[in-house]
């Protein structure tokens, strides 16, 4: 990240580049001690959550901006006085003077040159951290697998994935769609969150709960069917004993047609059956990927029925597939699973499995950390590697581009007042006096404004 906020110093306020009339007849000491102080201050309290995990990008971008500042001041001919290094607050930051008297007697345009800086340097970190998070994968390659499926990095234990994911796990599908990265994973989570919602939505009656599973079914035996337990609706949900989840029929040929034939003394029935049985059997409906399911119908074979999951409003029920591909089995067989897989079914084959998550998708979504890249080798640690990177890079690159935007604005002890006054000095057919108005209304307005702006951003971060 580069530094902002140099600001013009002096034993009080330098000389304005105005040519006001007071100013020319006014006096000032003339010696060798009198110098203008470039500051740099790496940031403000909204930077904060970006700055702790990440204090050597901080430490690192001052190598930088240094020797880059100088520079452009050397180049115009400034002797550097001495160059000091600070701490404000937690943002270290960096003093860069140059003798004062040198300073003024500078052109307009070299002035400009020294005042953006700050500004400059920022928007080349900028582009430098753009074109790293960019071009990262290919730097990586020949360490990480990028985009095959997103890996599991961790999840705390009150996860509901918590049990069934562990870390180093590779989510291979969400009901039968695959996923290549972390960004597939929220929209995709995201989707099944908003169908789950349009659902509940829907009327209260008897129906409606029993069709919220989106035509989503399974093609189940007679023979499984006969064996399963039997319940009826009450109070509008289905219970089933533990470990058992509610199945209802339904007819391809007319979406609000369910055909359970369980609807004694006028109550709609279903069948309980064990989920991770089920979701191994074939898929039907037309609520599957096309990909996904074995037949162009959404009917099952004659000694078969299609059963979808009954759900209450609110829950949602989401089949993940997953794959384990540095577990002990998995390296003794000389598998990755997540780099052969051709499609979700064949997962199982290949060091993974299926389970269903039943809740809330949205909560389950965010409890749990992945990551796009995978080790190439069996050395888990590594792989929290690109993760870091990835962030060090976003944060610097976020922090860079703020700090560039708040130097350039025209505000008190900023970068943005001096270009300002640059500017000002340039409009040569006013009158020096209404250049100092025009300079003084901007620059308070400009105040104002960042101030409200900030504040406005603040209260929506924090409240």
């Amino acid at each position: 990240m580069m530094m902002g906020g140099r600001r013009v110093r002096r034993s009080g306020r330098g000389h304005s580049l105005l040519p006001l009339s007071s100013r020319h007849h006014r006096h000032h000491n003339h010696h060798p001690a009198n110098t203008i102080s470039c500051w740099y201050i790496t940031g403000f309290h909204v930077l904060i959550s970006c700055f702790k995990p990440f204090q050597s990008p901080f430490h690192s971008s001052l190598s930088f901006v240094i020797p880059g500042t100088t520079s452009i001041e050397s180049s115009e001919g400034i002797r550097v006085e001495y160059i000091a290094i600070f701490l404000a607050i937690i943002f270290p930051g960096a003093v860069v003077a140059f003798n004062y008297e040198v300073v003024q007697s500078l052109p307009h345009s070299s002035l400009l040159r020294i005042y953006c800086a700050g500004i400059w340097h920022n928007a080349v970190s900028c582009a430098v951290c753009g074109l790293a998070l960019i071009f990262l994968p290919l730097i990586l390659f020949p360490l990480y697998i990028h985009g095959e499926s997103p890996m599991v990095l961790g999840l705390s234990s009150t996860s509901p994935l918590f049990g069934y994911l562990s870390p180093g796990d590779s989510i291979v599908s969400l009901d039968g769609i695959r996923i290549h990265d972390p960004h597939e994973w929220m929209k995709m989570i995201t989707l099944i969150d908003e169908q789950t919602h349009q659902n509940s939505n829907y009327s209260d009656d008897a129906r409606s709960v029993l069709t919220l599973g989106g035509r989503k079914g399974y093609c189940v035996p007679s023979s499984l069917l006969d064996k399963s337990v039997k319940i009826q609706l009450e109070d509008s949900q289905f219970v089933c004993p533990d470990e058992l989840s509610a199945f209802v029929k339904f007819s391809c040929f007319n979406s609000s047609l369910l055909d359970n034939g369980y609807h004694e003394n006028g109550k709609w029935g279903a069948n309980c059956l064990t989920a991770k049985h089920v979701v191994k059997l074939n898929k039907c409906g037309d609520g599957w990927p096309a990909a996904v399911t074995s037949r162009s119908s959404c009917e099952c074979s004659q000694d078969q029925s299609c059963l979808m999951p009954a759900q209450v409003p609110g829950v949602t029920w989401v089949e993940i597939a997953y794959s384990n591909p540095y577990s002990l089995e998995c390296l003794q067989k000389g598998e990755n699973s997540s780099a052969d897989i051709e499609g979700p079914e064949s997962v199982i084959t290949n060091c993974g499995g299926t389970f269903v998550f039943i809740g809330d998708a949205h909560s389950m979504g965010h409890s749990v950390q992945l990551t796009a890249y995978q080790p190439r080798w069996a050395f888990f640690l590594g792989a929290y590697l690109p993760n870091t990177l990835e962030k060090i890079l976003v944060c610097t690159f976020h922090v860079s581009l703020t700090l560039a935007f708040l130097n350039s604005l025209p505000v008190f002890f900023l970068d943005g007042e001096s270009i300002l006054e640059v500017i000002v000095c340039n409009i040569t057919f006013l009158s020096a006096r209404k250049r100092e108005k025009i300079f003084q209304i901007c620059l308070l307005g400009g105040t104002l404004f960042s101030i409200l702006a900030i504040s406005r951003i603040s209260l929506s971060i924090f409240l």
